[in-house]
């Protein structure tokens, strides 16, 4: 298993760790960009590749990261597609202090959905025309990937007990947004924000600029502490001046 590695700038201070998880498909050049924006910020990056045939393996793989001493805290599981639910079911277990789950998967009833071709595909996929081009030049790239069922019949998502950031495109056709709503329905204290008119892999679409800023204002939160502090909030009006 190969760890690909985005670190902060030469003389910089890290500030924490993101363990990414991708989704189905994706290789390390889906998150080249993602990657060098956060550490760009002084988070430390560390992509895992998921294996859905060896969920376990890919376990391991992860909990060796997380116990990595050299990486900073804290330590955040960052995932996108089937990497989004892998890291909302595992986060309960491991020892992170935040989740960050973009472009959720979930089972759906009925029949599973086939995108047919690969301009459907990656029409559902993102709107942001660099990412378009970036995976369809990527020649490790698996393509027809979302038409690959999920691993698990069903998902039952539980509060992990840390803070939780929920992201998901309105326009998602892969997972519609509600159903995300509804998983998260008796989870209050989960941060969630939707993207209007995102698609499903809503950390690489168009709208990927906002997406990041979003995600780095909950990680300096959860520096400040695990209920959130704002780190810029307005002023209060009512104190006398």
């Amino acid at each position: 298993m190969t760890v690909t590695a985005w670190d902060e700038p030469v003389g910089g201070t890290p500030r924490g760790t993101l363990v990414v998880l991708p989704g189905r498909g994706e290789t390390a050049a889906s998150y080249e960009r993602f990657g060098r924006r956060l550490s760009a910020d002084a988070w430390r990056v560390r992509l895992v590749p998921v294996g859905l045939d060896d969920l376990d393996a890919t376990r391991e793989g992860i909990e060796k990261v997380l116990a990595d001493e050299a990486l900073p805290a804290p330590k955040v599981l960052v995932g996108t597609d089937t990497g989004a639910t892998l890291a909302a079911l595992l986060a309960p277990a491991l020892p992170v202090d935040g989740v960050v789950v973009a472009g959720l998967a979930l089972p759906r009833s009925g029949a599973a959905r086939s995108w047919g071709s690969w301009e459907e595909e990656i029409d559902a996929r993102t709107a942001c025309p660099v990412h378009r081009r970036v995976i369809a030049e990527d020649d490790g790239f698996g393509r027809g990937g979302l038409d690959r069922p999920l691993p698990w019949g069903s998902v039952c998502i539980v509060a992990p007990g840390k803070p939780v950031l929920v992201l998901h495109g309105t326009a998602d056709p892969v997972t519609p947004a509600a159903d995300v709503l509804a998983a998260y329905d008796a989870q209050p204290a989960a941060v969630t924000r939707l993207v209007d008119g995102g698609r499903h892999d809503i950390l690489n679409d168009a709208s990927h600029r906002s997406v990041a800023a979003t995600i780095v204002l909950f990680l300096e939160s959860l520096r400040l502490g695990a209920d959130l502090p704002d780190v810029v909030r307005a002023p209060d009006r009512s104190v006398a001046r």
